[in-house]
C-alpha cells in the first residue's frame, strides 16, 4: 500500500490506432494504487469511453472492443482493486463505497475540455461492473453523460449455497479477509466458443477468489441499487445476451425501466452468451455501441 497522493491527470493514450494499450498507475483517496489500460486514439476524439470489468474479469478480455472504439474514442479500461493487474490485497476491497469513489477519482482526472467544446464521458459496466455503473449515479452524479450496461450484473442466476453463504457472514465478523470460491469458476458460464473458454481458463489474472469481506460488499451494494433508479438520469444503453447463464435478463430488463431518464435503449442479443466479447461475431455490439455512442455525441441529452 503507498502513501495517499493527489490524483493526476491520466496520460493521453499513445498515437496510433490498433496497437495495444498502455498500462498506467493512478492512485485512489486513500492510498491504494491501482492500473489501467489507455488505449490509442484519435488526435481529436468525439468523447470519452471508460470501462469497468465483471467480478472475475480484467481490462485483458477486452481488448478488441477497446481498440474498435479507440479508432473515435478515448478509451480506458479501470482494473478494479484487488483483481486483474493489481496483486495487492487479491480479491478484497474495504467496502463497495470505496470502490465507487475509486471510479469517481478517476474521472475527475479526466479531461473534460477540448478545442471544439466540453468531450461527454461514458462509463460502460460490464457483467458485476454494471452495479458500480449505476450505484455512481447515486453516490456521485454528474460525473459521466451515459451509461452502457453490457450483461449487468443486478439479478444473478449464481450465488454461493446456503452454508458458503453462511461461512462467508460468519467469517466477515472474525477473517474478513479469508477467501471463498467465486462462483463463477466454469468457462462455460461466459461462453459457448471453445477457443475463449480456452483462454478463461488459462487467464492468470483471473479472479477466482474473494474475500469474505468483498463478497459481503457484494451484497450490500445490492441494497444500496435497490434504491438507485430514481438517481439514473442520464441515457442507458442496456445490452443482453439471451442465453445468458449467469444473470437474470427478465429482472434486469424490468430493473433498468424503473430508470429516471427517458433515453434508455435495450438490445439483446439471440444465441448470444454472457461475455458478447467472446461471440463469433463481436462486431454486432460493438456497432451497436458505436452507434450509440455517436448520436449522444452529436446530439447529447439536455
Amino acid at each position: 500500500m503507498a502513501d495517499a497522493k493527489t490524483p493526476s491527470s491520466p496520460p493521453p493514450p499513445p498515437e496510433g490506432e490498433g496497437r495495444k494499450a498502455a498500462i498506467v498507475e493512478h492512485a485512489a483517496g486513500d492510498g491504494y494504487r491501482w492500473k489501467y489500460r489507455a488505449y490509442a486514439g484519435p488526435a481529436a476524439p468525439k468523447g470519452i469511453v471508460v470501462f469497468i470489468h465483471g467480478v472475475q474479469s480484467h481490462g485483458g478480455w477486452y481488448e478488441y472492443s477497446c481498440t474498435q472504439l479507440a479508432r473515435e474514442y478515448q478509451v480506458f479500461f479501470l482494473d478494479r482493486r484487488g483483481s486483474g493487474l493489481n496483486d495487492d490485497a487479491r480479491g478484497d476491497a474495504p467496502s463497495f463505497r470505496r470502490l465507487i469513489d475509486d471510479i469517481a477519482e478517476f474521472l475527475t482526472t479526466l479531461p473534460r475540455n477540448a478545442e471544439r467544446g466540453r468531450l461527454p464521458v461514458f462509463l460502460a459496466g460490464i457483467s458485476w461492473g454494471g452495479k458500480l455503473a449505476v450505484a455512481l449515479e447515486r453516490r456521485h452524479p454528474g460525473l459521466v453523460d451515459g451509461l452502457i450496461l453490457m450483461c449487468p450484473g443486478f439479478y444473478a442466476k449464481v450465488r454461493p449455497t446456503l452454508m458458503q453463504r453462511l461461512g462467508i457472514f460468519f467469517a466477515r465478523l472474525f477473517r474478513p479477509r479469508t477467501l471463498y470460491p467465486i462462483p463463477l469458476n466454469e468457462p462455460e458460464l461466459f461462453t459457448a466458443n471453445p477457443r475463449w473458454q480456452q483462454f478463461l481458463r488459462d487467464d492468470p489474472l483471473r479472479l477466482h477468489d474473494a474475500t469474505s469481506r468483498f463478497l459481503i460488499e457484494s451484497v450490500r451494494l445490492d441494497g444500496y441499487l435497490s434504491f438507485s433508479p430514481k438517481y439514473v438520469h442520464v441515457p442507458v444503453l442496456l445490452l443482453l445476451a439471451s442465453e445468458d447463464r449467469i444473470i437474470r435478463n427478465g429482472k434486469v430488463r424490468a430493473y433498468v425501466e424503473r430508470f429516471a431518464t427517458k433515453d434508455k435503449t435495450i438490445i439483446e442479443y439471440a444465441g448470444a452468451q454472457h461475455t458478447l466479447e467472446f461471440e463469433p461475431e463481436p462486431d454486432r455490439f460493438i456497432d451497436d455501441v458505436r452507434a450509440w455512442l455517436d448520436k449522444r455525441v452529436e446530439k447529447p441529452a439536455m
